[in-house]
């Protein structure tokens, strides 16, 4: 195995691969591996000659300085995790120098609206953030092709426009959330929640299941009432938002249209840490 720190060294790594038009998968994450991303990992070694994860904490994503301090950072697990998995994936674990010199900064992006809606507005400056990280991911990488998980959908739709906008080439895979046996959305943040608040997680899937269900016969705006009544009853967790949404725009629904694909999108926190999950609909 390899692990690179230096971009321009793993840059100068790659450019045999690309020269012999080999392809080159990324899976880009924040560390904290979990079973999510490594079937994101192996959904990649599954697709091309070569296979590359970046490890980075990226500061410019963060509204909020104390949850960037608190990001679980387990660089050796990690390394350890993906040598598991195969040792011929390639680590790209850079510095916020390194990645954006002195000046650690987002530029500011158009994701054609997608970036106002829910997570955007809960979090200002967040997809700027994903932008800028993504963007330089791909061009020091230059992959063929870049693994996402469906868990944060948003971010997946967000992905997506940056590259239609400005004409990145790279193709874009969604995978699906992966749950553990009991439905919880596998998530770098569930390292922070206790044995027992993972336990009462799980209700959270519970509900968005229901909503699935109720949605064959229910109006948006009953199944909206319905899941949160659920949360807010639940003295375990508080709800910051669900929201019923276009799949494809992410604009929030009111009424049920042919054709249009709905997702449920939930925000609930529980011992202080923010949990969040999705479902389709119909």
């Amino acid at each position: 195995m390899s692990v690179y720190h230096k971009k321009n060294e793993l840059s100068i790594y790659l450019a045999s691969f690309i020269s012999e038009g080999k392809t080159i998968g990324l899976v880009p994450t924040m560390g904290a591996l979990h079973d999510g991303h490594l079937s994101l990992l192996s959904k990649s070694l599954e697709d091309n000659d070569l296979t590359v994860i970046s490890i980075f904490v990226n500061p410019t994503q963060f509204n909020n300085a104390e949850d960037l301090e608190k990001y679980p950072r387990t660089l050796d697990q990690d390394i350890a995790k993906v040598m598991a998995l195969n040792a011929n994936i390639i680590v790209f674990s850079p510095s916020a120098d390194e990645i954006y010199g002195e000046n650690i900064k987002a530029e500011s992006y158009d994701f054609n609206g997608l970036e106002h809606q829910m997570e955007g507005a809960a979090r200002p400056g967040h997809f700027d953030g994903v932008g800028a990280i993504i963007t330089r991911l791909f061009n020091i990488i230059k992959p063929t092709n870049a693994y996402f998980g469906e868990k944060d959908f948003q971010q997946l739709q967000i992905i997506r426009a940056l590259v239609k906008n400005y004409n990145l080439n790279v193709n874009i895979i969604g995978c699906p959330i992966f749950r553990q046996k009991d439905g919880l959305a596998m998530s770098s943040r569930n390292q922070r929640v206790s044995d027992s608040g993972k336990e009462e997680s799980v209700f959270l899937f519970e509900t968005l299941t229901k909503a699935q269900n109720l949605f064959k016969t229910a109006s948006i705006k009953d199944v909206k009432i319905f899941v949160e009544n659920k949360i807010k009853n639940n003295s375990a967790f508080e709800l910051e938002y669900f929201e019923i949404a276009d799949e494809e725009t992410l604009i929030t629904a009111t009424n049920k249209e042919p054709n249009v694909k709905y997702r449920g999108f939930l925000v609930a926190h529980i011992e202080g840490i923010r949990l969040i999950d999705n479902i389709l609909l119909n």
